[in-house]
């Protein structure tokens, strides 16, 4: 069983990587952003709540990202494994996080922090674009779809994020070395982090994280 945290900074790489490990484990990949936009598709109250901080860059205030978490994690496909993207982003959400897999007796086993430099954060995130209807990840100059703006799993539209520009990264690239960076030092100190280069590629980030989790596959 693993129960992993991906850690880094927007644009590492994270949930492109995520995908990759819960196809060759079989375990959940848990985004707490794409819940979130699940929530703000549907236009619920959570999803309209969290839309308002999403938009300009800013993250979702602790309360309610703890309380999507846990009820993701409370679910029978998370008993053999499960991987956290995206959370937790402040120590409030360790601690809190702590204490859930303390009650769902579901420890984590491994955190992985995917290091990336600015200069090419900026680059991945302002070429970055979605598929609006499966959410399928892909990049105007590394992962190009076979037709220009159509996804080619679905055939949806691809778009590119209202918080993928410059401006908006910058001021997530600041909450994350304000706020999510002390996460590293305090999970050293629990012996769990393990960093990962993520300028490797899609497959060297691959290989070396399969390394860090003993993969055999």
């Amino acid at each position: 069983m693993v129960n992993i945290i991906l850690l880094g900074p927007p644009g590492a790489g994270k949930g492109t990587q995520a995908k990759r490990i819960s196809s060759l484990y079989n375990i959940p990949h848990i985004s707490t952003g794409d819940m979130f936009r699940e929530a703000i598709k549907k236009g619920t109250e959570l999803g309209k709540t969290a839309a308002k901080f999403i938009n300009e860059g800013h993250l979702v205030p602790d309360e309610l990202t703890i309380a999507i978490v846990k009820e993701r994690l409370n679910k029978d496909d998370c008993k053999n494994g499960y991987l956290l993207d995206g959370f937790p982003r402040t120590l409030p959400q360790a601690e809190a996080l702590d204490a859930l897999t303390l009650e769902l007796a579901r420890p984590l086993t491994h955190v992985i922090n995917i290091t990336c430099g600015t200069q090419e954060l900026v680059r991945r995130i302002t070429g970055r674009r979605v598929c609006r209807k499966c959410g399928a990840p892909y990049h105007i100059d590394t992962l190009k779809p076979k037709v220009t703006g159509i996804c080619d799993l679905c055939g949806g539209e691809l778009y590119q994020r209202a918080d993928d520009t410059k401006e908006a990264l910058l001021v997530r690239l600041d909450h994350y070395y304000k706020e999510t960076k002390p996460l590293e030092d305090y999970y050293k100190a629990k012996k769990l982090l393990v960093e990962v280069d993520g300028e490797l590629g899609l497959e060297g980030t691959l290989k070396a994280i399969k390394k860090v989790l003993g993969a055999t596959k």
